[in-house]
């Protein structure tokens, strides 16, 4: 059993090891084409090695039999993720190559309604994969919305920052861990905001149009987190009440309420 772990092991070493030589390769590609400065080669190098560390660590704690098809196409997200890092990163230096920015994003934000598709119909879903998928999704939207910054201002920065602000403030506030019921309303508002800030990104509308578009997004985006807050706060009394039931009944194994588990 420990030799066939760590064999299975290795293997999703050297899926996610591939993965960051791809990296390093599209970097060099992009670099030789648009004469890279320091800054996008050590950003995109920052988060190939980021990438490889945290999901090498991740998929082996995970003990997944295989690192899957899925989780491929994440993994191919990310890698041009860190591309549009990287040339984000290199536009503080000069002005980025906007079709290939635009090019590198929309393929990105396409992909991502592939890999769970991926998922569902080779009967691959887990946990982890849909982690890596909201990370890759988070952290592109947090990039592009720096990018957005520059040409409409800071206030941009909401929409990338809010999930982070979210996820720290779970960290002091614990009922705003709780799973979420499905929401199609939350899966199209998170779709809007990399599709807004693409539009933003690409320069191809008037500067009233572009600003507006992504004012509405972020409008959007507030609206959902509130709403999220909102439902899980009116939960916690619940939560609450069931956790000193099981606590007056001797059961420590609390089960949560069903309406309140995650739907994905």
């Amino acid at each position: 059993m420990a030799l066939n772990h760590m064999y299975d092991a290795r293997l999703l070493q050297q899926e996610t090891t591939v993965g960051a030589g791809v990296q390093v390769l599209l970097l060099t590609l992009l670099g030789t084409a648009i004469g890279m400065g320091p800054a996008g080669w050590l950003t995109g190098l920052a988060f190939a090695l980021a990438t490889w560390a945290v999901l090498t660590r991740a998929v082996v704690r995970s003990r997944l039999r295989s690192f899957g098809p899925a989780n491929r196409v994440t993994l191919g997200r990310a890698t041009l993720v860190g591309g549009v890092t990287a040339l984000v990163a290199d536009s503080f230096e000069s002005s980025p190559p906007v079709t290939l920015l635009v090019g590198l994003t929309a393929v990105a934000l396409i992909l991502d309604g592939v890999d769970g598709k991926v998922a569902r119909r080779t009967g691959t879903s887990t946990e982890l994969g849909a982690r890596f998928d909201m990370e890759v999704d988070a952290f592109l939207i947090l990039v592009l919305s720096v990018y957005v910054s520059m040409s409409l201002g800071p206030w941009v920065l909401l929409i990338g920052g809010m999930r982070y602000v979210f996820v720290a403030a779970a960290r002091v506030l614990p009922w705003l861990n709780g799973g979420l019921p499905p929401s199609m309303a939350r899966k199209a508002v998170a779709a809007l905001q990399g599709v807004a800030l693409l539009v933003a990104g690409s320069g191809y509308l008037p500067y009233v149009a572009t600003a507006g578009i992504v004012a509405c997004a972020l409008a959007s985006l507030a609206w959902s987190f509130g709403r999220d807050v909102l439902w899980l706060w009116s939960v916690r009394g619940r939560r609450e009440d069931l956790a000193g039931a099981a606590a007056a009944a001797g059961d420590r194994r609390v089960q949560p309420v069903p309406e309140l588990v995650a739907g994905g």
